[in-house]
């Protein structure tokens, strides 16, 4: 049998992550004067935090493999921006806002993706994700393309597409990660 820590810690990881996503977009909408530079570093460690919970999820061996199946490069991709965005801080801050569209939009579109395949698989609420999926990849496209140039504007949807972030990710923790006890380890199904 499989042991069942690895996906519980990764399925744990993910909804504490995706609450911490989401009551920093509430941090950054309700208190517009945080500092630049240790708002940078936060966003950066939770970059890492958040990369390191993807990388693990990816290895979990999840019943699905559906919510962690883009999780290996993704979170090696965001955990590397996080680092970045500690040690050079200075060089990126007037960027995060186009980083934090960057990644939010980049999450959004394999999200669709998840949705899709699980889809196939008969997940009920793959259509939940989808949408939620949509909805967080329209902050994500703006943050990108900065139509205002104000920075309260960035400041705002920043705040909005963490939330959303949040939300999506608790959903695909709660919808598409199932946790078997008892299960027949891979080597056996493949005999059968």
């Amino acid at each position: 049998m499989h042991s069942i820590t690895p996906i519980r810690t990764a399925k744990t990881g993910y909804m504490i992550m995706s609450a911490f996503s989401f009551a920093l977009g509430i941090l950054i909408i309700c208190f517009p004067g945080i500092p630049k530079v240790p708002f940078c570093r936060m966003i950066g460690g939770f970059f890492c935090a958040y990369g390191i919970v993807k990388v693990i999820g990816y290895f979990s061996r999840d019943l699905y493999r559906l919510a962690f199946q883009f999780d290996l490069a993704y979170g090696t991709l965001i955990a590397f921006i996080g680092i970045i965005l500690i040690v050079c801080t200075q060089n990126f801050v007037l960027s995060l806002s186009f980083i934090l569209g960057f990644i939010v939009l980049a999450d959004a579109l394999l999200k669709v993706q998840t949705a899709i395949d699980a889809k196939k698989f008969g997940i009920g609420k793959w259509w939940l994700i989808a949408v939620c999926s949509g909805a967080a990849g329209i902050p994500g496209i703006f943050l990108l393309t900065d139509p205002t140039g104000s920075s309260e504007f960035a400041r705002i949807l920043s705040g909005i597409a963490l939330i959303l972030e949040g939300i999506l990710n608790f959903l695909v923790a709660v919808y598409m990660v199932k946790i078997v006890k008892n299960r027949v380890p891979e080597t056996n199904k493949m005999k059968q």
